[in-house]
């Protein structure tokens, strides 16, 4: 059972560096856009984290609140790749702000995942 816990953990951090890279690339290479791959990284990140959040194979207690507060930002950050991709489709451009919310999300759920125990 650890073992499979350990893939989910692995395949949840493939999507967080699926999201981040795609995000990353566009950042510095100027287009400042939103792709699938993005969404493609959020989406098996959240399914990934979801099924971590269950309490299988684990012999300790799971941090609520944290797993609250990281579903939280997921969703803004679904929100927000929704919302920029439509946006996108009509006007040709994402909104600025919109674009370096993504990234900042991005990095401060990895921080919580890190940081908060």
């Amino acid at each position: 059972m650890e073992l499979l816990r350990h893939i989910v953990v692995f395949i949840h951090l493939t999507g967080f560096a699926v999201l981040f890279g795609a995000w990353a690339v566009e950042a510095f290479g100027g287009r400042r856009r939103f792709t699938s791959l993005m969404t493609i990284g959020m989406t098996i990140a959240a399914v990934a984290g979801l099924a971590l959040a269950a309490p299988w194979g684990i012999e300790y207690d799971l941090n609520y609140v944290k797993l609250g507060v990281k579903l939280g930002v997921l969703l803004v950050i679904g929100a927000l790749l929704g919302i920029g991709t439509g946006r996108q489709r009509k006007t040709g451009a994402v909104p600025p702000a919109m674009f370096w919310s993504v990234g900042v999300l991005t990095l401060l759920n990895a921080g919580i995942a890190v940081i908060w125990r």
